[in-house]
């Protein structure tokens, strides 16, 4: 009878444990970083404490970069380039044009820089958000650069870079979708006075691809890239300032 007693809690020990493993996990099959879209669809939380660092004064060789992951990486393989105060890096990953145009004001504008490098445009072509037709890509960059002209910001508009395709999306055709995009955003800038900055033209592998020693997976730049960039866009900057 004695040995009954000691099996009882060695039982419901069991039998709890079995209980647990059985009660489904609240958060499975949620994609954490949709939730976190759907409530910061731009992301202003990214760079919040970054930007109240910013000591918002004149600064007559401020520049902020605007842009996805490529802009973003930027500042990891050169971080010396960025400082937060001169050259201020507002890059996030996997972002489209209407996302960063919803933070331009609190990334940009607030940050009272001299001039703006927007580089944008590949992520809407793979379709990160629902794709819009290459005219409302432009749009929102055009809407990006006029707030800047409306704040006295000069603009410097970048060419998509080239890419064969996306790894992590097939079949989106950005050798060709890419080169259309880029004829709108420099027949844009013509037409308005901004600066175009060519990186296509310079990076392409003829075929509309990224050069392989610019690249590691053909979509984003590596050191030799990014440096390759750093020259063209210091160049830019340098004769808009």
């Amino acid at each position: 009878m004695l040995r009954n007693y000691f099996l009882i809690p060695t039982v419901l020990l069991v039998l709890n444990g079995l209980v647990a493993q059985e009660k489904p996990n609240p958060l499975d099959g949620i994609d954490l970083r949709m939730v976190k879209m759907h409530y910061d669809w731009a992301n202003f939380a990214k760079y919040d404490e970054q930007n109240q660092e910013v000591v918002v004064e004149d600064n007559e060789g401020r520049v902020v970069f605007m842009g996805n992951s490529i802009t973003e990486g930027w500042a990891r393989n050169m971080p010396e380039m960025f400082d937060n105060q001169t050259y201020i890096n507002r890059g996030i990953s996997g972002q489209t044009t209407p996302q960063m145009l919803i933070r331009f004001r609190t990334d940009v504008i607030d940050l009272k820089p001299k001039v703006v490098v927007i580089l944008a445009g590949t992520n809407d072509i793979a379709g990160n958000t629902p794709h819009k037709d290459l005219e409302t890509v432009a749009g929102h960059m055009a809407s990006m650069a006029e707030l800047a002209n409306q704040n006295n910001i000069k603009v410097i508009l970048c060419s998509v870079l080239p890419a064969a395709d996306y790894p992590w999306r097939p079949g989106k055709s950005p050798d060709t979708q890419i080169p259309l995009l880029n004829a709108q955003i420099k027949a844009y800038a013509e037409k308005k006075g901004f600066y175009y900055l060519d990186y296509f033209s310079i990076m392409t592998d003829g075929k509309n691809g990224l050069k392989e020693n610019y690249g590691n997976d053909g979509v984003h730049p590596n050191m030799e890239g990014y440096k390759v960039m750093r020259k063209m866009v210091l160049n830019a900057i340098g004769g808009l300032l």
